[in-house]
């Protein structure tokens, strides 16, 4: 799974770190910043937004994902991806129960969305409802 999601949080963080101006970097170190000062007080606060952005879009698709876990798992591992899916296909074929946890899967997403969309301090992206 880390190999299919990689990119999805690479690339936020690719492009927000690349529009951080280098001028800013060196003015910190120029004022007694060592590296990890630099990344700690500038670069990391700096990158928040493409954090947010990453975690956002890895979290959707890695917390419903069934495929990936049961072809390499097999049946010692489950998510709730894969419980929803032996609920609709199994052998059980429990609808309810079924619906019930994509309910639940669907709400646990949109609180995070939410809670993704108030960390958002620049307001450029977020939830629309």
């Amino acid at each position: 799974m880390v190999y299919n999601f990689l990119p999805f949080m690479v690339l936020p963080l690719y492009s927000v770190m690349t529009k951080i101006d280098p001028r800013i970097i060196e003015a910190a170190q120029d004022l007694g910043s060592n590296g990890w000062q630099v990344f700690r007080r500038v670069v990391l606060p700096l990158s928040v937004p493409g954090i947010v952005s990453g975690i956002t879009m890895v979290f959707v698709p890695a917390v419903s994902t069934f495929v990936i876990t049961k072809l390499l798992g097999g049946s010692k591992t489950q998510m709730i991806g894969d419980t929803i899916e032996t609920m609709f296909i199994g052998q059980a074929s429990n609808y309810n129960v079924g619906a019930a946890l994509s309910l639940v899967l669907m709400v646990l997403i949109l609180l995070c969305m939410a809670f993704m969309g108030m960390a958002d301090k620049d307001e450029e992206g977020g939830l629309a409802v």
